[in-house]
């Protein structure tokens, strides 16, 4: 079977409302799939590309050959697509999603969307993941709603750019919280986050018509698991690589409890100090994991192997459970919960705090993430006092057309939002310096 035509099966198990577009368009090329549509429109966007200029744990830079959040972001994608596939989804759809996902993210990573959050407060905060629909339905210009007329009930207002335009499985799939501030479920692990703001309801309302209120869909299940396991396996692989984490340190007793309470704080809460014990004991027990690192080419290639073997790990263990609930055809949409063990989920955990104790919390960084929320507050602070001075002409034409105060200093965190972290320090420079 060829590429098309395996893709064209796989979209089979979707309908025409998963595959419907805010604004309407018609098929340039016959024989393309709606999803293939969309993640080419990811690939060649702007906001895509920018991702690369943009801190995923150290800034772009510091070191030779960092993850950015645009290589973290095809590493996910990588990993969704074949998971997906295995479970039957659309693989291009779940390509798109884990494209899209960090889309959203502002200059200096997390560490600047808390300082956004902060200068957001007038205007109902700032979340990555709701900045993410934003750019994706509005910020991201390729296309436009017809001038004169209304798409759909509910749908854009006339003249109003619609974003990349993508479908509403895709939308949808990119979702992580599909829900606005303070509407999390109470069972969420993380109910400060929220996946759109009270602006952009509308095309929230479109994309979710139709869908079990609060629930994700399989497929941005299958994205939230991809980001899990690609952060958690490369942010030990980096931190190994430059030396900041030194695989001894694994077997002390200090250096454990360390580990062990950040996991809990953090990545999961509730959990026993003996269940992330036995997880960490797990992975130090596979034959494949780098018990030293020194830097050699032999050092080099089994690291790669053990980052190879706990993604393997990680999704086969996510696919046989989901198998094992329900059962061997198609998952889509909502005919299907990802199923990850409960001791998959402590390792990934576990992971997630090595890298957190032994990179995020050294000296320096801290230091470095005071100074970059400085950068953010203070150029917050001089484009919402002079905007629309200092804004991009795209930013400037939304701050004339806003309609109140709240939508003029969402622009303003908009304009800030795109940035990279060496435009962000560019102009800074320029307008506060």
């Amino acid at each position: 079977m060829d590429v098309g035509a395996w893709g064209a099966a796989r979209s089979a198990h979707y309908d025409a409302n998963a595959e419907a577009r805010w604004v309407p368009e018609p098929d340039k090329r016959p024989g393309r799939t709606a999803f293939q549509r969309d993640r080419a429109r990811l690939l060649h966007s702007a906001a895509l590309r920018r991702l690369a200029g943009t801190t995923q744990v150290v800034a772009p830079m510091e070191r030779d050959f960092p993850r950015t959040r645009l290589t973290h972001s095809l590493e996910c994608a990588q990993v969704g697509r074949e998971l997906g596939a295995a479970l039957g989804c659309d693989p291009d759809l779940v390509e798109t999603a884990c494209l899209a996902h960090d889309i959203g993210h502002p200059p200096f990573g997390h560490n600047g969307e808390q300082a956004l959050a902060v200068a957001a407060a007038a205007c109902g905060g700032f979340e990555g993941n709701a900045q993410s629909l934003r750019v994706l339905t509005r910020l991201e210009p390729k296309r436009f709603a017809p001038a004169g007329e209304l798409t759909d009930r509910g749908g854009p207002r006339p003249g109003r750019s619609v974003g990349l335009n993508l479908t509403r499985a895709a939308l949808d799939a990119a979702t992580k919280y599909p829900w606005p501030l303070g509407g999390a479920p109470e069972s969420t692990r993380e109910p400060g986050k929220f996946g759109v703001y009270a602006e952009d309801l509308a095309v929230f309302r479109w994309l979710r018509r139709g869908a079990p209120p609060l629930r994700r869909c399989f497929e941005a299940q299958v994205m939230d698991w991809s980001d899990d396991v690609a952060y958690s396996v490369h942010d030990v692989e980096d931190g190994l690589q430059a030396g900041f984490i030194d695989p001894r340190a694994l077997a002390s007793l200090p250096e454990r409890e360390e580990v062990f309470a950040v996991a809990a704080g953090r990545y999961a809460p509730g959990a026993e100090p003996g269940e992330l014990a036995e997880a960490l004991d797990r992975l130090l027990g596979q034959e494949w994991w780098p018990a030293r690192y020194e830097g050699s080419a032999q050092d080099r290639a089994r690291l790669k192997d053990a980052t190879s073997q706990l993604i393997g790990r990680f999704c086969l263990a996510a696919e046989g459970a989901t198998r094992a609930a329900f059962g061997t055809g198609p998952l889509t949409r909502y005919a299907a919960d990802l199923v990850v063990p409960p001791e998959v989920r402590a390792e990934c955990a576990v992971l997630k705090a090595v890298a957190d104790r032994f990179v995020m919390q050294r000296p320096d960084q801290e230091e470095l993430r005071s100074g970059q929320r400085v950068v953010i507050a203070e150029l917050a602070e001089v484009l919402i006092r002079t905007a629309p001075e200092g804004l991009d002409p795209v930013f400037r034409a939304h701050f004339d057309a806003a309609g109140d105060d709240g939508e003029r200093l969402r622009t303003v965190i908009d304009q800030i939002a795109v940035l990279t972290d060496a435009s962000a320090r560019a102009l800074h420079r320029r307008l506060v310096n």
